[in-house]
């Protein structure tokens, strides 16, 4: 067993600020701004002098929501979405304001965090998203499962996998102990049919079958894994489809039955819902999710574990149709930030105090080198990772070295350097952004700053060149 016990030294890092500080003229909750949304004394974060030596590796529960968007919790900024169990778990804990996914997609952020990649590494990566048995991830790729489990940790995965289909992919072919969940991308609430009509939910790689509001019972097999007498410190991936369309909220069975008999007769979009859905609906299916992670952080507290559990909860990609995201632009499956920057929330009673908020730029990758660093598993070497640990940070202090946060789409490209962004969208114009001044993307800098634009063009172009083309 691989012992993980860092030490906190005296210095502490601050979280960056001056992206805080303009943020909040614009009513962006930042470390400055916000402290009022998450409850009083929220601080920009510093890594804990107080808590002293732990050698206990934790255990870790992510939890990720469906297409959430960046403004969709009280706590990050909703005027109309109240989520009382999120915004305590971001008191008892750390908020971070500039956190974003892998990519803008479901099962390209997926990827990035079940490999710690950029999906454009892996053939199913470049799937935005998997839609058919044609790609997934290989089960010879590591994984963060399979290198805790090396390292001695227990895995689970529960919810929504998408990174493959039946015959070929699967958690437990991926180095997940346990699998309860369904394989694609959506289904619907109760008749767990998917896109193409096919039932799908499973435990294991076997047929299961409840026909109750799916949200429900992800909430009542994690609370159990949760509960368990277990011998080593385990991994829970939680990965809930809410609140991804369709727009279904438990009891709504007449609506669940209207959109099961168009799936049966072929319609090949009734799961998209297009003619479905309101802002009310919406918030109910988020205050659903908000109180379905309440009752799955309960049952931790209940089993004693509480102190000892990293628990982390962050969405897949941007929100969509119903989303809140002011003042962000843009939406899922854009690389504005809209459609990637998402709520992210840290907790770790034994190492990292609460009420703290964080400015610094981190996202998907990150976290799973982070959480390998944590959990003391090392990357394969032939499977270089493609995110920074910030376990050095979080626990010690130690300053994140600069670097790029990559990102590419069909059709789009950005890299954010510092307070800088470079985009291009679906127009094809290269466009440069300073986030600390313009977090709505709308003062292009282009014209003003060429050898920046240039650079970070080129900073991008570079990444680009070492991973796979799309398929034409």
């Amino acid at each position: 067993m691989n012992a993980y016990e860092p030490t906190l030294s005296r210095r502490a890092f601050a979280g960056a600020t001056v992206a805080g500080a303009a943020a909040a003229a614009v009513g962006l909750p930042s470390a400055e701004a916000a402290a009022a949304d998450s409850g009083p004394g929220e601080r920009p974060f510093r890594a804990s002098r107080s808590l002293g030596r732990h050698s206990r590796r934790p255990n870790i529960l992510f939890i990720l929501g469906d297409d959430l968007g960046w403004a969709d919790l009280s706590s990050y900024g909703s005027t109309h979405i109240r989520t009382p169990h999120l915004d305590r778990l971001a008191r008892q804990g750390v908020r971070f304001t500039d956190a974003y996914s892998g990519s803008a997609t479901c099962s390209p952020t997926r990827f990035s965090l079940y490999t710690g990649r950029f999906p454009g590494r892996t053939k199913g990566g470049l799937a935005e998203p998997i839609a058919d048995r044609t790609a997934g991830l290989e089960p010879t790729h590591p994984t963060l499962a399979s290198l805790l489990r090396d390292a001695d940790y227990a895995t689970a995965l529960i919810g929504k996998w998408h990174a493959g289909y039946l015959p070929d992919y699967s958690p437990t072919r991926s180095g997940w102990d346990e699998f309860f969940g369904n394989f694609g991308g959506a289904l619907e609430y109760y008749s767990k049919l998917g896109l193409g009509g096919e039932y799908d939910l499973y435990e294991g790689d076997a047929e299961y079958r409840d026909l109750r509001y799916y949200t429900r019972i992800l909430t009542e097999r994690a609370s159990e894994y949760v509960s368990r007498d277990h011998a080593k410190p385990w991994l829970l991936n939680l990965n809930f489809t809410t609140p991804h369309w369709p727009w279904i909220a438990e009891g709504d069975t007449e609506e669940s039955a209207a959109v099961t008999a168009r799936i049966r007769a072929g319609d090949r979009r009734a799961l998209f819902h297009d003619d479905g859905g309101s802002l009310d609906k919406y918030r109910e299916m988020v205050e659903d999710l908000d109180r379905s992670v309440g009752k799955v952080l309960d049952a931790l507290r209940r089993s004693g574990q509480e102190k000892d559990t990293l628990v982390f909860f962050a969405s897949d990609n941007g929100g969509e149709r119903f989303s809140y995201n002011w003042p962000l632009s843009g939406s899922k499956s854009s690389l504005q930030e809209g459609g990637i920057r998402v709520p992210s929330i840290l907790r770790w009673p034994a190492r990292i105090e609460g009420h703290q908020v964080s400015d610094l730029p981190v996202y998907t990758p990150d976290w799973t080198a982070t959480l390998l660093e944590i959990g003391g598993a090392r990357p394969h070497p032939a499977y270089p990772l493609d995110g920074t640990s910030l376990a050095g940070h979080l626990l010690r202090g130690a300053d994140v070295p600069e670097r790029d946060l990559f990102w590419r789409v069909r059709g789009e490209r950005a890299l954010r350097r510092g307070d800088w962004k470079y985009y291009r969208g679906k127009t094809g114009r290269d466009q440069l952004f300073r986030l600390s001044e313009d977090v709505r993307e709308q003062a292009d800098r282009a014209t003003a700053e060429p050898a920046r634009l240039a650079e970070l063009r080129g900073a991008w172009e570079a990444v680009n060149g070492t991973l796979l083309p799309y398929p034409s």
